[in-house]
């Protein structure tokens, strides 16, 4: 396998959430994380689900990318006056960028009629207890009415923001609407968005028949590095969730350069095999540990990939820059 597992079990598992009760007490589930580097610290935001089901995201903040300290408070996420009307029942998977100095959080919002992307704002300096990540402003809404697997590039292209998100257009008989496209979107103030075109789609019959982006691309000389989550869907008696990664063009990321043949992590480890949701490794965070004077991704530099282990627990595998886009085929039509 191209990520290497850390450690013998998960990362983090409910054992480490605080009891904060009426809401959180005993907790079932933690898992899809997003995560970003400040300041040399590591900083995660875990979706944590209750005994009656209820979501929350909680802050922790590492010093070494591995040891967390987790937040005794979920996050605060501050509508600034424009709540939708309609009942909102889970806000969810956030995913992290900095752009700027500035954090911005995507999350999906389960409403009544569907699943929408939230974009947030970091409240608060860098150098608060959970820098910054522990109180989230409203912006907007991502453009599409249901869609998920929402990430912001780390910075503008052709003067404009660019977002990568995964619209719900796929019927599954006995679950909500998914995807099988990764679409680009654009925008120059973070709050109107425009589908500037599809990226990339599933394949089909094999490991990524359905896809929906993971965490943020990171900018490296040869493209923007971008690992997403395949689903095979042809096994009769488990959706299988795993990891690939995609290089997109730097000017025009519509066009992808290459992309992984086969899965670079798949579910092998008894707690990703059996949880709330079996045969699950869900890419959500992701950091790189060194870039140069450029803001490139070195080649060497360590990649840490932070997941939802069967939707109960957070795993963390490593590798390299150079290692990942080595395992990449270069884009030629169809397999």
């Amino acid at each position: 396998m191209t990520l290497r597992r850390l450690g013998n079990g998960p990362l983090i598992t409910r054992g480490d959430i605080a009891d904060l009760p009426p809401d959180l007490g005993d907790v079932s589930s933690v898992f899809n994380p997003g995560a970003v580097m400040i300041g040399g610290k590591t900083v995660l935001l875990l979706r944590v689900q209750s005994r009656g089901r209820r979501t929350f995201t909680i802050p922790a903040v590492s010093s070494d990318g591995i040891k967390f300290t987790v937040s005794p408070q979920p996050v605060f996420f501050d509508w600034d006056g424009k709540q939708p009307s309609e009942e909102i029942f889970h806000i969810y998977d956030a995913r992290i960028t900095q752009i700027a100095g500035e954090l911005y959080v995507v999350t999906a919002v389960d409403m009544g009629p569907g699943c929408r992307l939230a974009i947030w704002q970091a409240v608060g300096a860098v150098q608060d207890s959970f820098l910054g990540l522990d109180k989230l402003r409203f912006l907007g809404w991502s453009g599409f009415d249901d869609s998920r697997n929402g990430v912001i590039f780390p910075e503008q292209v052709g003067g404009r923001y660019l977002m990568l998100q995964r619209p719900n257009l796929t019927k599954v008989a006995g679950a909500p609407p998914t995807g099988s496209s990764i679409v680009l979107s654009t925008s120059n103030d973070l709050l109107h968005w425009e589908e500037a075109g599809t990226v990339m789609s599933g394949n089909f019959h094999y490991w990524d028949e359905l896809i929906g982006s993971g965490p943020p691309p990171v900018k490296t000389r040869g493209g923007w590095l971008h690992i997403y989550h395949g689903i095979a869907t042809h096994f009769q008696a488990s959706n299988i969730y795993q990891a690939g990664a995609v290089l997109l063009d730097l000017n025009d990321p519509t066009r992808v350069l290459a992309r992984t043949r086969d899965n670079i992590l798949e579910p092998r480890e008894s707690w990703e095999l059996t949880g709330q949701v079996p045969n699950v490794v869900f890419p959500g965070g992701m950091t790189v540990s060194d870039f140069d004077h450029d803001g490139f991704a070195k080649d060497n530099a360590t990649v840490r990939v932070y997941y939802g282990a069967a939707d109960t627990a957070i795993g963390l595998a490593e590798t390299t820059v150079d290692k990942l886009i080595a395992e990449l085929t270069p884009a030629c039509g169809e397999r």
